[in-house]
């Protein structure tokens, strides 16, 4: 039986899989497609490729970075705010709390600004603070990191596939300038395509290793590098 705790939990692989996950794969066909065009023009070969690709392949880049980091800034809500709640913070600790919501506003108004600087130098400040926010908010006291395993943690390996996306929006006037910014873009992004693969398999290994909120009372008394439980 699911709780309401257990059903706003699936709220982050809901929009996922039906949201991002969509995005990736259209972004990732019409980053081939604008690739195959170049290299046509450049040989003054004749391509049936929309000239439209590239503003396509854009304007699909920059709604997936921004949603993204929407999608990480709702998966560590979840557990942020039931550790404040389950714990009491508020009457013991609401520095804690104040914080929590102030590095919350700050990374949403940072990415908000970050879509709409234009010089290099404002990008790449706003372009920090929001990775900076994200990073604040995925060390708050219970997220489930993984951290003994963190070469395969699903909150570490989208925590950098969310920095390269980060980085990815900061420097888009840059590959229409330079052969070098429009390599890199290709190779981080590429690399960022194969995080987001390894989040579908470590993001559903999670969803079973963490207990329903009705059995985390017992669950969590077991001793889980003997793996016994009382």
């Amino acid at each position: 039986m699911l709780d309401t705790p257990d059903l706003l939990r699936l709220l982050h692989p809901f929009l996922a899989v039906i949201w991002v996950m969509p995005l990736i794969g259209v972004a990732t066909y019409f980053a081939i497609q604008t690739r195959q065009r170049r290299l046509a023009v450049n040989t003054k070969a004749k391509t049936r490729i929309n000239p439209l690709v590239g503003t396509d392949h854009v304007r699909v880049g920059r709604w997936l970075a921004g949603s993204v980091v929407g999608l990480v800034l709702l998966g560590l809500a979840h557990p942020i705010i039931k550790t404040l709640i389950r714990e009491q913070v508020w009457a013991s600790d609401p520095f804690r709390v104040v914080f929590v919501a102030l590095v919350y506003g700050f990374t949403l108004a940072a990415v908000v600004v970050l879509y709409r600087a234009r010089t290099a130098q404002w990008r790449g400040l706003f372009a920090t603070l929001t990775g900076l926010g994200l990073w604040l908010l995925g060390m708050q006291p219970g997220v489930f990191r993984r951290g003994q395993e963190w070469y395969v943690s699903h909150f570490y390996l989208g925590m950098v596939a969310a920095m390269l996306m980060i980085f990815a929006l900061a420097t888009l006037p840059e590959i229409y300038t330079s052969k070098r910014w429009r390599l890199t873009h290709a190779a981080l992004n590429t690399v960022a395509v194969l995080l987001f693969i390894s989040q579908g398999i470590t993001g559903v290994r999670d969803l079973l290793s963490i207990p329903l909120h009705w059995q985390e009372p017992y669950i969590y008394q077991c001793d889980f590098a003997n793996r016994t439980c009382p």
